[in-house]
Parts: C-alpha cells; sequence; structure tokens
C-alpha cells in the first residue's frame, strides 16, 4: 500500500505535482499504484463493494494526481474511462480472469490453472449440449457461498461463460485482450 500514502501525499502537497510533467506523472502514478492494483486482483474475485471502493478511491486518486484536477471536480469517471483508458476495479477483476482464462484454454497458463478449468465438451454426457457448441465451461459447485464462490476454479468459468460468443471463440492472445477491453468498456 506503499502507492496509496504517496498519492495521498502528492495530492496534498500539491507543488510537488506541479513540477512534473502528465507523462512524469503517469509513470510515477503506474510504478507505485496501478500496478499494485493489478498485481494481485484476481484474489478481487467477488470482494465485497466495500474493498473494491476502497481501491477505486485510490485509482481516482491516482487519476487526479495524472490529469491534475481537485477532488471534487466534475467529470473524474469520464476522464478515468476515455482519456486514461482505465477500467474500474472490479472490472480489471474480471479482465484479468478473462485473461487467464483464456490463457488456460490454450494450454499457457501454469498447470494447476489449467487443471481447474474444465470445458463443458469434456464432461462425459454434456457432449451433445447445446453448451458445448458454445465453448463454455463448467462451473463446479461450492458450498460455502462466502468463500467458495471466490476460488479461480468457481469465479473463473464464471467469468469466461458471461462473455459474448464472439469473444469465447478468440483464438490469438492479443486479439481477445483487446476485445475483452472493447467489451468491458462497451458497458459503461
Amino acid at each position: 500500500m506503499c502507492g496509496l500514502h504517496i498519492v495521498r501525499d502528492m495530492i496534498d502537497q500539491w507543488h510537488v505535482r506541479r513540477s512534473l510533467d502528465s507523462e512524469s506523472a503517469a509513470t510515477l502514478v503506474h510504478t507505485f499504484v496501478t500496478s499494485r492494483i493489478d498485481q494481485c486482483n484476481a484474489v478481487l474475485a467477488r470482494a465485497t463493494k466495500f474493498v473494491t471502493d476502497t481501491l477505486q478511491r485510490v485509482m481516482n486518486a491516482a487519476a487526479r494526481v495524472i490529469i491534475d484536477t481537485r477532488k471534487f471536480d466534475h467529470g473524474l469517471m469520464q476522464i478515468l474511462h476515455d482519456d486514461l483508458h482505465w477500467l474500474d476495479v472490479a472490472d480489471r477483476v474480471t479482465y484479468k480472469l478473462g485473461v487467464i482464462m483464456h490463457r488456460c484454454l490454450h494450454g499457457k497458463a501454469l498447470q494447476y490453472l489449467v487443471d481447474c478449468c474444465t470445458p463443458v465438451t469434456d464432461v462425459v454426457g454434456r457432449q451433445h449440449l447445446w453448451s458445448a457448441t458454445q465453448q463454455l465451461m463448467v462451473v463446479p459447485r461450492h458450498r460455502l457461498s462466502t468463500i467458495g464462490c471466490r476460488a479461480f476454479a468457481v469465479h473463473g468459468p464464471m467469468v469466461w461463460n458471461s462473455l459474448p460468443n464472439d469473444l469465447r471463440a478468440q483464438q490469438d492472445y492479443e486479439s481477445f485482450r483487446q476485445g475483452l477491453k472493447t467489451w468491458l468498456f462497451s458497458r459503461y
């Protein structure tokens, strides 16, 4: 959380921000804030709104440092999405899980993650179902509604199954990433 303290200090001391150009401020924010938020954000799957809102406030503060605006200036979310091309925290988690699922399905992820992903076509008795033709994943049952649904083995397939058909059919990794981010932005 070192990045949070740096952002707060920079906002409190605007003279530091005034000495930086936009590119330097963006580099500083990316180094200390966004990279830390993105580092392990897959564990935030199905996290409480309190947790995601706290991280969203950190992202908003980081955006204000880059754009050089005050706390109560209007239009921050539009700047976040349109100018900086940043997803909200909850959508960053969805993006990360979608990318990991794509890598798992194409054998480019770690084996223990690949083992958590079972296509419907691999389940005996389901090969002829409609879901088998849609490249859907099996969502395993879980016992605990608080923790079980947050596991990658459960939430990863849930995210994958929620994606549009054309996006799930994408074979190329870069095309998939771009398409996923575009789809997430289209929901704003």
